[in-house]
């Protein structure tokens, strides 16, 4: 049989590969050649309708290589369409070879790059690519009818090859190393979302457990022309239309895990945080029903499956918004639908587009992203639509603020919706004032289990050595609860202050950069006014125990939640007399202690307060208490826990004399 030549042309028909020079081959001794054949048509396909002259020399389309510099050895049948993926799957930037410092930019002589350029099935060790020689000497030793009878079995499909990450995110990835791309804003994310093929689209809010409700991106409802919140009349209205699209929205509380340890735990929480959401909401929040508010912890796959399934339901446009590093892209891939391309379903409405727009080609769909000619439309922020695949690619999950630099769009149910993972707004400067290897660690990625500080008068907390919380009451001692990844620190007043403003060096590291002292100002001053008596009088309270009114007590236990943005929370707690709560004119001339009294005039109650204080004064904010402490705290002592007891001795002593008696008979 005659050898394969290096750069023969190739040509698939009827389950075999027929090479120009004569041979007819199968596809199952050749499986590279079929792939590269089928790429090869693909690319053609496929470039003619995303590639202008006019467009080659912007930075955010494809970059095309030379086919000569790309492929170094045409003797190798695993040689495919040297020419890198059209985006980077972990960020969404388009592939680039000009600019090195941005987003997309692949460098030709990595392993992983080079390894797809030249089509190296992923399962071949370096070394390993059946060139044409051995692929001739085993055919052969191979006798004709044997070739014959392979010839009508099933063919194998080649092993696909993954495509690779731009060399940002493989840093990232890898060394832990890269910069933050510029945030967008909300209008941009309004414009992105507006060119959205969809007749129904969704916007999956997400908001982070750690600050929350920090993370909540306020005007939401003006920006984007959503569906308003149901009210409480039975009779409102579910649904309604803008500019031919419907859109809804569903707030999603992530990283649950951080409130509690246990799942019933975060589930007793709920009714707690749709109220620290409607008072966040402000205005919008009132007389609203918020039903469509969600806890899920896509580390401890809490609640991911139900909107998972929602999700699938729904079909359409799904769109992922939120502030940076509160956990889109890792929710992202842990509620899309994989596997689901072959299911049975309805298609008409979930895409029906509201426009004229082009026919996409690649995929037989239509996508507003492509231009008038079928082409790449630069001014557009939404890319063009990517091929389904059953397990696709899914979004770099770092810690680093930014990671996800453009849209990224991954379809499923064979056209039934897609999923699209937008960039996060920007969230705070705070990483700013903190020194560069401390930066990673200001993001909570598990659960704190704090210690319990007794903050009294004249002393201060200490975060990190730069925010400090000190007590504003001369006569009130404060539990201190820090959930947050930086360490804390209780010492004086006045050395704290030393220690914050860098002016007196100690042994408490300050983790902030040179020169923030000098930055540091009052963030305002918050009130303990949130009564948590009953959860942590424990017995006293207990309908099983004393079964004590909290109303019948003399003192109150007052709480609040101090939030440091994008980092944790601090939960303060103080036990006060009610007399010491008592405003001018609320309790009668009888000296009564009448709570319902203090909640009237609530504006009027000395509240135990504290003074935090911050770089710029900005990033603290306050919430009702979760009670961490209680839902979270250290485990107990196994001392605390009773054993088996000892075993009853009863009639012992007269059963061991009736066996003497018998065994001396």
């Amino acid at each position: 049989m005659a050898g394969i030549r290096a750069g023969s042309k190739l040509s698939v028909s009827a389950g075999r590969v027929e090479l120009f020079a004569g041979i007819d081959l199968p596809h199952f001794l050749c499986p590279a050649l079929l792939s590269s054949t089928r790429s090869l048509t693909r690319f053609k396909a496929s470039s003619r309708a995303l590639q202008t002259p006019s467009q080659r020399s912007q930075t955010r389309c494809l970059s095309i290589l030379p086919r000569a510099a790309a492929v170094k050895d045409y003797s190798r049948f695993e040689n495919r369409v040297p020419e890198l993926p059209q985006r980077c799957a972990g960020c969404g930037s388009f592939s680039q070879t000009s600019d090195a410092t941005a987003p997309g930019f692949y460098t030709l002589t990595r392993r992983s790059v080079e390894a797809y350029l030249q089509g190296e099935a992923k399962g071949l060790a370096k070394g390993q690519s059946v060139d044409a020689h051995a692929l001739e000497s085993a055919l052969g030793r191979v006798d004709g009818t044997v070739l014959d009878s392979l010839k009508t079995q099933a063919v194998v499909p080649a092993q696909n090859i993954a495509d690779p990450v731009c060399d940002r995110c493989h840093k990232l990835k890898h060394h832990h190393s890269g910069q933050s791309i510029q945030h967008p804003s909300i209008q941009s994310i309004q414009d992105t979302i507006l060119e959205s093929p969809h007749k129904y689209n969704h916007i999956y809010h997400v908001v982070d457990a750690a600050d929350f409700p920090m993370s909540l991106v306020p005007g939401l409802y003006q920006l984007l022309h959503l569906t308003p919140q149901r009210s409480m009349n039975r009779r409102s209205k579910t649904g309604r239309f803008y500019h031919g699209k419907k859109t809804e929205i569903s707030f999603i509380i992530t990283r649950s895990d951080l409130l509690a340890p246990v799942k019933a735990q975060v589930d007793s929480l709920m009714p707690r945080l749709v109220e620290i959401l409607r008072d966040a909401l402000g205005s919008l929040g009132k007389d609203v029903r918020l039903g469509n508010v969600r806890c899920v912890s896509a580390r401890r796959d809490w609640w991911t499956k139900d909107l998972k399934e929602d999700i699938w339901e729904r079909g359409g446009g799904g769109w992922m918004v939120g502030k940076v590093n509160v956990g889109k892209s890792s929710l992202f891939a842990s509620v899309f639908p994989k596997g689901r391309r072959g299911a049975a379903h309805q298609v008409p409405s979930f895409s029906t587009p509201t426009s004229k727009p082009i026919m996409d080609t690649a995929l037989g769909k239509y996508d507003s992203s492509l231009g008038v000619t079928g082409l790449l439309d630069p001014l557009t922020l939404l890319p063009p639509a990517v091929e389904e695949v059953d397990y696709p690619a899914m979004p770099l999950v770092h810690p680093l603020p930014g990671t996800t630099a453009s849209p990224i769009r991954v379809p499923f149910g064979g056209g039934k919706g897609e999923l699209i993972d937008l960039p996060g707004l920007a969230r705070g400067d705070l990483e700013l004032h903190v020194q560069e290897p401390h930066r990673l660690s200001l993001v909570m990625r598990s659960r704190v289990v704090p210690e319990q500080q007794v903050i009294k008068p004249g002393q201060s907390l200490l975060l990190g050595g730069f925010i400090r919380i000190t007590p504003v009451g001369p006569e009130c001692t404060i539990l201190g609860y820090a959930f947050t990844p930086i360490s804390s620190h209780l010492t004086s007043t006045e050395k704290a202050i030393g220690i914050q403003t860098q002016s007196l060096e100690t042994g408490v590291e300050n983790i902030s950069v040179t020169g923030t002292g000098e930055k540091i100002k009052s963030a305002g001053t918050f009130q303990l006014k949130w009564d948590v008596t009953k959860q942590r009088s424990g017995p006293i309270t207990a309908s099983d125990a004393a079964g004590i009114t909290a109303d019948r007590l003399p003192y109150c236990i007052l709480s609040t939640d101090i939030l440091i943005e994008g980092c944790g929370w601090v939960e303060l707690v103080c036990q006060v007399r009610k007399r010491q709560l008592e405003p001018s004119g609320v309790l009668g001339g009888n000296g009564n202690d009448d709570s319902n009294s203090l909640e009237q005039a609530s504006a009027n109650v000395n509240w135990p307060e504290v003074e935090v204080f911050s770089p710029d004064g900005k990033f603290i904010a306050s919430r009702r208490p979760l009670n961490g402490w209680l839902n979270g705290g250290p485990k107990k002592p196994n001392s605390n826990v009773k054993g088996r007891p000892r075993k009853s001795m009863k009639g012992a002593k007269k059963r061991m004399k009736t066996a003497m008696r018998e065994a001396s008979r």
